[in-house]
């Protein structure tokens, strides 16, 4: 059950334009945007954010991404994001098989050394305490440039941000989401825990 409940987008007609950037990228606008338009500044520098964090320009592959985001709202606990970033991550063109895989990304055939790498340094960025050590870090320094480094720790923090929102609000889970979460997990039995609908 939400704590607060999502707003119909036309209450705030001045963020239809921020509204539209999540259409684009998910195909709805996310519950968590919806209750977050309570204050309308913070939508604005949220969609500022999320528009620098997956900035299309970037150098990390934008499917990718959305995994690195998976990985650490899989270590914060957040069911809300982690459907969101399996969602994220389909729309950009990686497959079935992988979105399966990466529950196993260190062991399965899928991953390479490099996504590995960028993926294991992620679950240790998001943990508490935060589990980042030199070992980590030249690990990921091997594979990625210090732009890219800095472009996967930009998504994990955003993703600390969304973690603590969603979980914090109970930002009910959309039905979209939902199916592509259920639909990758090893044996179809993921549940979106208190971000059910009621």
């Amino acid at each position: 059950m939400p704590r607060l409940q999502p707003l119909p987008p036309e209450t705030t007609p001045e963020l239809k334009a921020h509204f539209d950037f999540f259409l684009s990228t998910l195909g709805f606008t996310p519950n968590s945007v919806l209750t977050m338009q309570r204050k309308p500044k913070l939508v604005k520098a949220f969609a500022d954010l999320n528009a620098a964090v997956m900035d299309p320009a970037g150098e990390v592959e934008l499917g990718f991404r959305r995994l690195i985001g998976h990985v650490a709202s899989k270590a914060a606990g957040c069911l809300y994001c982690q459907a969101h970033t399996l969602l994220g991550a389909h729309n950009f063109g990686v497959s079935d098989e992988k979105l399966a895989a990466v529950w196993t990304y260190e062991t399965s055939p899928l991953y390479s050394e490099k996504e590995r790498a960028a993926l294991g340094f992620a679950l240790a960025a998001a943990s508490q305490p935060n589990a980042v050590t030199d070992d980590v870090f030249e690990r990921v320094r091997r594979h990625w440039s210090e732009s890219e480094i800095v472009e996967i720790l930009g998504v994990v923090a955003m993703f600390g941000f969304l973690n603590r929102w969603n979980d914090s609000m109970g930002t009910p889970l959309e039905a979209v989401p939902l199916e592509v979460a259920r639909k990758a997990a090893p044996r179809g039995d993921w549940s979106p825990g208190k971000h059910g609908q009621k």
